[in-house]
């Protein structure tokens, strides 16, 4: 089964060489606007680029606003200043997610509060939310969420895309709504990806996009928080500096980070969002290669969800048991082709062993049987 996988890939890269797990495409103009930088001197966190590539992701995504920031993890710790998390919170995410997304919680000084995830999205699952929530909460008289057993706050809900497949939103923005929880979206792996028609990242009171150098399109190291205008405004004023504008004087009205993105890095990534489309094109005709040669056999597909558009970030296959991974793993990356597991759960580590978590045993199950294939842009994609 292992050999012919392997075979199938190198078929589809056309190559008997290494084969990475996602490598970046530059196909377009990233030359010529990276260049463009260089010439005008513009090249920090100051320039054209940086106005437009927020402007274009936000007409890309649909949101009112965009700001663009250093990274995806810069992004996130800032969404969830704005949404209010303050020190010794809880936030509800999921364990099967990849580390930045508990760490911008952990920044504020605020935990992660881990609820289990739907086996067919791999995202948090608003059934287990729900079920913890009734057992576990309350609506105080003050209208917050709180635990019953010690009145902690559960300030916000930051679900996860893994690998770019929607999480259930129209469950998560219920829930969110009936317990009065704000909903941050970690969308760092979902551009370009759709939900009923609509950009993840959108549905809740912020999201946040990464553009890392293994992402669908990159600027290099990068991230975008995606929000309406009120709190659009205050991201881009708290992610620089918070520096009120005056001719010459150095004011600045509230704590605020250098979370900015430089100029050269916008550059790349106006030039990487107008190929965006093609790329998602060609690995979504990829990932219906991997199902249908999947099909049948002793490897699970991970699909879209119903009803959505997945950008098809990282392919994923579910093995019948960690042993058969194991087999996986080992094979295909001995023989150069670069496969991984999922992450470890979040729960094993040791920062974040001691946090409360509901019943996770579909984060278990996952842990013991995901794998993520090849899944850069096929190389006809780009003749």
């Amino acid at each position: 089964m292992v050999d012919a996988l392997i075979r199938f890939v190198r078929e589809q890269y056309r190559t008997e060489g290494f084969i990475p797990l996602h490598a970046p495409v530059f196909c377009g103009r990233e030359r010529e606007y990276v260049n463009d930088t260089i010439d005008s001197t513009f090249v920090s966190s100051v320039g054209a680029y940086v106005d437009r590539f927020e402007r274009d992701m936000a007409a890309y995504t649909g949101s009112p606003r965009a700001v663009a920031t250093v990274n995806g993890t810069a992004a996130l710790h800032a969404a969830l200043l704005l949404a209010g998390v303050k020190q010794g919170e809880l936030v509800i995410t999921q364990p099967l997610t990849f580390v930045a997304t508990c760490n911008a919680i952990a920044y504020i000084g605020a935990q992660p509060l881990f609820i289990d995830v739907d086996r067919n999205t791999l995202g948090l699952s608003a059934i287990a939310m729900r079920e913890w929530l009734s057992e576990h909460a309350q609506i105080s008289d003050d209208g917050l969420c709180r635990t019953k057993s010690d009145g902690i706050i559960i300030r916000a809900c930051v679900p996860m895309h893994t690998f770019g497949h929607p999480a259930d939103l129209d469950g998560l923005v219920a829930v969110c709504s009936e317990w009065n929880i704000s909903m941050v979206e970690d969308a760092a792996e979902s551009l370009g990806s759709f939900y009923h028609g609509r950009h993840t990242g959108t549905f809740g009171l912020m999201g946040t996009l990464s553009f890392n150098g293994n992402k669908v399109m990159t600027t290099g190291g990068g991230g975008m928080i995606l929000a309406d205008e009120k709190f659009g405004a205050h991201a881009k004023h708290l992610t620089t500096t918070a520096k009120k504008t005056h001719p010459y004087e150095f004011v600045h009205d509230e704590l605020g980070f250098n979370y900015r993105m430089p100029n050269l890095n916008a550059a790349l990534g106006c030039a990487q969002l107008e190929s965006l489309e093609e790329f998602i094109k060609a690995k979504r005709v990829l990932a219906d290669r991997y199902a249908e040669y999947l099909k049948g056999g002793e490897l699970q597909f991970v699909s879209e969800p119903d009803g959505c558009r997945s950008n098809y970030w990282l392919n994923a296959v579910i093995c019948e048991n960690q042993k058969q991974r194991d087999i996986l793993l080992s094979a295909t990356n001995e023989q150069g082709v670069m496969t991984r597991p999922i992450w470890a759960l979040m729960t094993r580590l040791p920062m974040y062993a001691a946090c409360r978590k509901g019943n996770i045993s579909n984060s278990q199950w996952l842990e013991e049987r995901v794998v993520n294939l090849p899944s850069s842009v096929l190389p006809e994609f780009l003749e």
